[in-house]
């Protein structure tokens, strides 16, 4: 069901918000200071990628709270954005309401991404 679930995503919405990952990514890469933001977007385009079956906790300290102001500021509003408004489109019909919420966690993941920890969820 995860494998339906993730399949249906891509085609829902979840190519495009991973590529709004790699877009912020790749611009996050032109400076030399700027890589290991980048490096982190292409991880979170993995992650936007195949969301069902995955669950994310936060950690963190001071490190991850100062970058996730500057990430806030600099692209994690208009990604949080985009993704809240997938997210409250696809919940407007019933069968959209699982694809929204997914929506609605990478949005959140836009918001903070550092100090994030994803995990496998194991459904039986």
């Amino acid at each position: 069901m995860r494998i339906l679930g993730n399949i249906l995503w891509i085609i829902f919405g979840g190519l495009i918000s991973a590529l709004g990952w790699v877009l912020a990514g790749c611009l996050w890469c032109i400076t030399v200071v700027g890589i290991p933001v980048g490096l982190q977007c292409f991880k979170l385009a993995s992650i936007s990628l195949n969301p069902f079956g995955k669950e994310i906790r936060y950690e963190g300290g001071a490190v991850s709270f100062l970058l996730n102001v500057i990430w806030f500021f600099l692209s994690g509003l208009e990604l949080a954005l985009v993704n809240l408004l997938f997210g409250v489109l696809l919940c407007i019909t019933i069968v959209g309401i699982p694809f929204g919420m997914q929506f609605f966690k990478i949005a959140k993941l836009a918001l903070c991404p550092f100090g994030a920890v994803v995990d496998w969820v194991d459904y039986l």
